[in-house]
């Protein structure tokens, strides 16, 4: 294939992608075509196909709604693991960079199973154990075990471009499809803003240096500025994150750049 098909190809599995985050779809079908198993190397299709990967992320998933948290299933870990890929897919990091970033995201959340309260460091031990029984050579599995133990905004930081990249994608995700009980919208702050998130689009400007976060809110359902406050956190490591890749974070809401 030369160099010009495999841009069309990107672009239209871009293109798909979006719609499908649009209407609040998992991105398993996209990850699966975009990393197909080569054989003797460890990559992001042995990791979903792995049985006890898949155990942990539901399991952990039932954990996060019996605590009253938005869905953290195959949607999130999916499109969190797209975007961990895309975001250095844009800025020219190497294919195995790319790849290491999606399996960081898609298992950035499997710490979830033990609690939420430090999941960030659970997950990094328990994805480490994981990628080394599937036999992922050492030094890529500390890049991902750095990357998924640094991720949340209370304790982690932007360490390496590949924690970089999952912090932007993960922090990212916000859509009322994540919402899993929308008649509670009226009493709960953050499913109401979850829930008012009609879109969110990411948009990396290699050739500027930045990187923009575009959200449409209905504000019919929240005021922009219950985003904030809830939210603020969320954007601070992301503003670090970008730095760390050399860029400028921007936040566009409603069309209105803060940056």
């Amino acid at each position: 294939m030369n160099p010009k098909s495999k841009e069309r190809v990107t672009g239209n599995l871009q293109e798909r992608a979006q719609q499908m985050i649009v209407e609040g779809e998992t991105l398993e079908s996209v990850l699966a075509e975009l990393y197909p198993q080569v054989e003797g190397v460890v990559g992001l299709s042995d990791v979903m196909g792995d049985r006890e990967v898949r155990i942990y992320l539901e399991k952990s998933n039932e954990v996060l709604g019996a605590l009253g948290y938005t869905e953290h299933g195959s949607r999130h870990h999916s499109i969190t693991a797209y975007r961990s890929y895309w975001i250095l897919c844009q800025l020219g990091y190497s294919p195995r960079e790319q790849e290491l970033a999606a399996v960081a995201g898609y298992m950035h959340d499997i710490g979830g199973v033990v609690n939420r309260q430090m999941h960030e460091q659970s997950g990094a031990i328990i994805s480490g154990s994981i990628l080394k029984r599937l036999g992922m050579e050492t030094e890529e599995r500390i890049e991902c075990m750095m990357a998924i133990g640094n991720h949340d905004e209370k304790t982690g930081e932007p360490v390496t471009p590949i924690t970089a990249a999952l912090i932007l994608a993960d922090k990212s995700d916000v859509h009322r499809s994540r919402v899993r009980n929308p008649s509670m919208i009226s009493f709960d702050i953050h499913d109401r803003v979850n829930y008012a998130v009609l879109n969110t689009h990411l948009f990396v400007n290699a050739d500027e240096d930045k990187i923009k976060l575009s959200i449409t809110i209905d504000t019919k359902i929240s005021h922009v500025m219950e985003y904030f406050e809830i939210f603020l956190t969320r954007m601070i490591i992301s503003r670090k994150a970008a730095r760390k890749l050399g860029l400028s974070f921007i936040l566009e809401i409603n069309d209105v750049e803060m940056s």
